[in-house]
């Protein structure tokens, strides 16, 4: 089994969710033997089954969310009823907030009798999936409670730094990351509008970037604004003005993780 990470859906924020202009499907990790995805938003299920080859959700090992937004869990339950033969083979971990759970549950009840392990995800906690070690190193600075993913496995580090507000932590605490996914949601450059929102722009990525220094960077979760700035142009001008490799995440795009 390659270690490879699938982008099944590279939109963010709500007008490029709800105009489907990208879609807004989770993203399929295989690293170590196992298959994981992260952030099940809506139209996952059908973008597994359209995927070439296709991806089979009963082989699924862990399903998990980094917050309870419908652009990053409206599919939660039905992949966890995909994950487990609509519930008659029980399997598989799930990992979430609390708030995802009781606050303002998005994640069904019926459906969490399904999974072997529910995690609740808190601030420096670590667990365990076969032989990766998943952190949630820090508390991201959204709306709703939210945690970036980091996963360590025998041949490298990941890091999935999801919605937020920069702050230094953000560098600090991804700092041994070897491939980091990042979501950039804004664009906030040339003419572009500023705006108090909760999720990072183009000059908070070039700063997380430039502290982390990683092997490789990868783009995502597009909002309008980056959309429009056209993210594969974004990726090159990151790249050249500080010496990482970046690429801009398209949908269906697979990663072959030897290739750090």
């Amino acid at each position: 089994m390659t270690d490879k990470i699938k982008f099944l859906g590279t939109a963010g924020a709500r007008i490029v969710v709800a105009k489907q202009l990208r879609s807004s499907a989770g993203t399929w990790i295989t690293i170590d033997g196992k298959n994981l995805l992260l952030d099940p938003g809506p139209g996952t299920l059908v973008r597994c089954a359209k995927s070439r080859p296709p991806l089979d959700p009963t082989k699924l090992d862990a399903i998990m969310l980094s917050h309870q937004h419908i652009d990053h869990a409206n599919d939660v339950n039905i992949m966890i009823e995909a994950m487990t033969n609509g519930g008659f083979s029980k399997k598989g971990a799930l990992f979430a907030p609390l708030s995802a759970l009781e606050d303002d549950p998005i994640v069904l009840k019926y459906v969490r009798d399904y999974v072997d392990e529910i995690h609740v995800l808190k601030e420096g906690s670590t667990y365990t999936l076969g032989s990766i070690e998943i952190s949630t190193p820090l508390r991201h600075i959204h709306p709703v409670e939210t945690y970036g993913i980091m996963l360590e496995s025998s041949k490298q580090t990941i890091s999935f730094i999801v919605d937020s507000r920069f702050f230094p932590d953000l560098i600090a605490k991804y700092k041994k990351s070897n491939l980091i996914v990042i979501n950039l949601v804004r664009y906030d450059g040339k003419g572009g509008k500023k705006l108090d929102v909760d999720h990072l722009n183009l000059e908070d990525v070039k700063n997380i970037i430039k502290g982390i220094r990683p092997k490789r960077a990868i783009l995502t979760h597009f909002g309008m604004t980056m959309v429009r700035s056209k993210p594969w142009e974004i990726a090159a001008e990151i790249e050249k003005e500080i010496g990482i490799k970046t690429t801009a995440a398209t949908d269906g795009m697979e990663f072959d993780l030897a290739n750090m």
